[in-house]
Order: C-alpha cells, then sequence, then structure tokens
C-alpha cells in the first residue's frame, strides 16, 4: 500500500507524494526533482541524513506522513587538456571528451557518488567521495591509476594536481602522491617530512606543501622540485605560495619572496608582496604599497621597466602565455610584455580581465567588452563586438573566449575549432549560469543543471551522455 510523503525545498515550498514501499528512492528523489522542477539531487530526512538512493521507501525507514527536504547544489564542471567531468546536482558524476584524458568514466559510473571534488591533470581525472575515499580514471600515466597507494587513499580532505600527477591530503595532514614518478607522483623521498600540510601548490610537474610552521616540502622533476640549498634555507615563515608552469613563488611572514625553478631569481630588494600573478616563465607581484614588480623571462613579461612608472595603486593582475595586463584604481589598464599583446588605444573603466594563450578581454563597467592581443586567440572581437553587452563573465579556452551575459545567453569569438563558433548549439544557450573550459572546448551549465558543449570534438566539444 502507497504511503503519502511531504518533500519541501530549503525554500519552503512543498509537494505531495505517493511512494510504494518497494520502490526505490532514486525513484523517489526523481519523481520529487521533476515535480519540484530542480536539477537532480538528494532526499534528506528532518534530522539531515542523506537518504541511500538504492534502497527501497521500506528499507529506508520512511512512513506516512514523513517530510523530506530535496536538496541539490549546483552543478560543477572540471577539465583536462581534452576532456569535461561533471558533479551533478545529487553527487553523481560523469565525463565525456578524449577517452585518453579521462572522457570516459563508464568503468566507475555506478562507484561515482557523493563526489565532493574532481581534479585533474591534462590527463586524468581524480574525484574525491564523501567518505574520504578516491577514484580515478584516464591515461594511467598521467594519474588515471593509483597503482600501489590505492590503500592509502582513506580520510582524503583535498586533492591537487600538477599537469602529470595527483597529491591528496589527508585529514592528519599526511601526503599521498601517485602518477608520472618523475614528475610530482612519487614523494617517497620526502614522506617523512609531509605532516601537518595545510595545502598544496604546483608547476607543471612538481609540487610544494606547505606546512603549519611555515616550512615547505618539495618534490617533483626539475629545479622547481628540487631547489638547491640556499633556497631551501629560505623556505621558511612562509605564508603563502604561487607558482606558474616552471617557477614558484613564496610569501614569507615579512612580506619578503623567495622563488626557484626557472633560472630567474625574484628581485633581492622585493618585499611586502601581496598578490602573484604568473605566465609560463614569468612573474608579476602587487606590492603593499599598491605598485607592481615583474621579473623572470623577458619574453614572457618579466620586464615591466617600460612602464613602471605607470604601475601605481594597482587592484589586479591577469596574464597570457607571455604578457602581463594591470587594472589600476582608476580601471585604467597596463600591459607589458610580448605577442601584440597591447590594445590600440588606452584602455579605461575595466573592472575585469580574462586571458586565452595570447589576448586579453575585459569586461567594462557598462557591461561591453574589450579585447586585444592575438586575433586569432581571441584578441579581435569586432564582428561580435555589438552583441557585447550586459556582460557578466568571460571565459576562455586557449584561443577563443565566451561571454555570459545578464540574460543567460552567451556570446563566443576567436578560433572556431577552439569554441569560437557556438552557432550549432546557440538555441540552445539560453538560461545559462556558468561556463567552463578545456583547452579547445566550453561547457554551459544551464539553471536547470543541463550542460551545453561546443568546441573541438575529441577536446570535450561533443558531450557523452551520462549512463
Amino acid at each position: 500500500m502507497a504511503i503519502r510523503l511531504e518533500v519541501c525545498l530549503v525554500s519552503g515550498r512543498t509537494i505531495a507524494l505517493e511512494a510504494e514501499p518497494g520502490a526505490r528512492v532514486a525513484a523517489l528523489a526523481q519523481e520529487a526533482q521533476e515535480a519540484l522542477g530542480c536539477t537532480k539531487g538528494n532526499l534528506l530526512t528532518a534530522s539531515g541524513t542523506c537518504l541511500d538512493a538504492g534502497k527501497t521507501v521500506a528499507e529506508a525507514g520512511l512512513k506516512a506522513g514523513d517530510v523530506l527536504t530535496f536538496h541539490a547544489r549546483p552543478v560543477a564542471v572540471a577539465a583536462t587538456i581534452a576532456a569535461f567531468a561533471a558533479i551533478q546536482g545529487d553527487g553523481s558524476a560523469f565525463s565525456w571528451g578524449a577517452i585518453d584524458h579521462g572522457g570516459d568514466s563508464s568503468a566507475f559510473q555506478r562507484m561515482l557518488r557523493h563526489v565532493q571534488q574532481i581534479q585533474c591533470t591534462n590527463f586524468a581525472f581524480a574525484a574525491l567521495l564523501s567518505d574520504g575515499t578516491v577514484l580515478t580514471w584516464g591515461h594511467d600515466e598521467g594519474g588515471g591509476n593509483m597503482g600501489g597507494v590505492r590503500s592509502l587513499l582513506k580520510n582524503v580532505r583535498e586533492i591537487q594536481a600538477n599537469e602529470f600527477a595527483f597529491a591528496a591530503i589527508l585529514d592528519d595532514g599526511s601526503v599521498v602522491a601517485w602518477g608520472d614518478p618523475e614528475r610530482g607522483g612519487d614523494c617517497s623521498e620526502v614522506q617523512a617530512q609531509l605532516h601537518d600540510v595545510r595545502c598544496i601548490q604546483r608547476t607543471s610537474a612538481a609540487f610544494a606543501a606547505l606546512r603549519g610552521d611555515g616550512s615547505v616540502v618539495l618534490w617533483g622533476g626539475g629545479r622547481d622540485g628540487n631547489p638547491g640549498p640556499a633556497v631551501k634555507m629560505c623556505l621558511t615563515d612562509v605564508q603563502h605560495i604561487q607558482s606558474s608552469k616552471r617557477e614558484f613563488a613564496a610569501i614569507r611572514a615579512d612580506g619578503s619572496m623567495v622563488s626557484w625553478g626557472a633560472s630567474y631569481e625574484a628581485p633581492k630588494t622585493l618585499c611586502g608582496a601581496q598578490q602573484v600573478q604568473a605566465s609560463d616563465r614569468a612573474f608579476a607581484a602587487i606590492l603593499r604599497d599598491g605598485s607592481a614588480v615583474a621579473w623572470g623571462d623577458p619574453d614572457s613579461g618579466g620586464d615591466c621597466s617600460s612602464v613602471q612608472e605607470r604601475l601605481k595603486n594597482v587592484q589586479a593582475i591577469q596574464s597570457t602565455r607571455c604578457a602581463f595586463a594591470a587594472i589600476l584604481g582608476d580601471n585604467s589598464v597596463v600591459t607589458w610584455g610580448t605577442g601584440g599583446t597591447f590594445p590600440p588605444e588606452p584602455l579605461e573603466d575595466v573592472r575585469c580581465i580574462q586571458a586565452s594563450s595570447l589576448a586579453f578581454a575585459g569586461i567594462c563597467g557598462d557591461g561591453s567588452v574589450v579585447t586585444w592581443g592575438g586575433g586569432r586567440d581571441g584578441g579581435d572581437s569586432a564582428a561580435v563586438q555589438s552583441q557585447l553587452w550586459g556582460v557578466k563573465k568571460l571565459q576562455a579556452t586557449g584561443h577563443a573566449f565566451a561571454a555570459l551575459r545578464e540574460d543567460g545567453s552567451v556570446v563566443t569569438w576567436g578560433a572556431a575549432g577552439s569554441g569560437g563558433d557556438s552557432s550549432a548549439v546557440q538555441h540552445l544557450l539560453q538560461g545559462v549560469e556558468d561556463i567552463q573550459a578545456t583547452s579547445a572546448a566550453f561547457a554551459a551549465i544551464l539553471v536547470d543543471g543541463s550542460i551545453v558543449t561546443w568546441g573541438d570534438a575529441p577536446s570535450g566539444g561533443r558531450q557523452l551522455q551520462p549512463s
């Protein structure tokens, strides 16, 4: 005999449903989802316990008159170079795109439940589940195979990833790493030092773990993972670590900075760094007094001497692979570096900046957009300029941009093969809440929790339906 239940949202909206004792909780949740017009979600009891979707109504102990809460969280998307993975509102996850980059999670689909976080290398995904365990898939050598550390991945608090390996911080502050052993996937040589770890940063092939006492533990490939003793002696009282593709920079409690990895060191006089941004081979830092400095490869923006006098009251810095753009307190913009990065005229009233590989795009105070840099990388938006109004967010692949407007529509430009042409799915791009990107494809998350993709198909531009 069917029992009558009430299902409500946090907002207070309530519906009544009838369920047979032998019906699955999953079917009840789906019925509630459809009736409430929500994305996928979970059913919670009055005490806040999440009901097991695999149990029957009777096995879950539900009785006539029970009041349940339908809980759905926003869809979250992560991306490798050529694949996407999405966490749905009910905590389940799936992936699509290039199989050797993590685009096929079908072998683990039934286990991808209660997913809390997804991290990715260039070639694989790692999902952190609510019970503190981890599931991985994708290319074995890129972190898709946990191998001998599988049994150690329990009570995981957080996962970090570089381009080739993963590092997990456990609840006790220790660390487990896997993936390419030459590029951060093997931390055995420093394992004894990996305790009381608060956070981990990474370059393309190394990791830096910041401990509670302000010391730093390093492992991985190249000079970024194994600097000389002079650098290691300076890594004390560290408050924050920033990284580029090939270099780390540590900010100490006194505001001084230590950098290592590439052949360029931070200026000896650098002190009071508040924020650090990185291009491929250079850094730029905003100092406590609002000025900014840069160092590293001059061809990557490491020399800002030509604009140094203008770098005052700096609020934020963004970077392409070889240039920087700084927003000043009056919302004007100062740029330096290489690659045709300079805007054709002074930029004013710019509120935020996004960057592709070799181009910049900025949202102005009136919701319009200005672009500059490599035309083939999205630096020329003339063809869609009349549509660029009411813009609230910009996202970028390597060679294209997507603008999310206040009305939930999307405008794209740049290289068509990298997502710059969304005409095939334009009729679906309504009610968009967020946009994510791989190197050559975009994924738009709609208000109903559905996902629309476009761009290079092998890079995730062609969606695979979840099983």
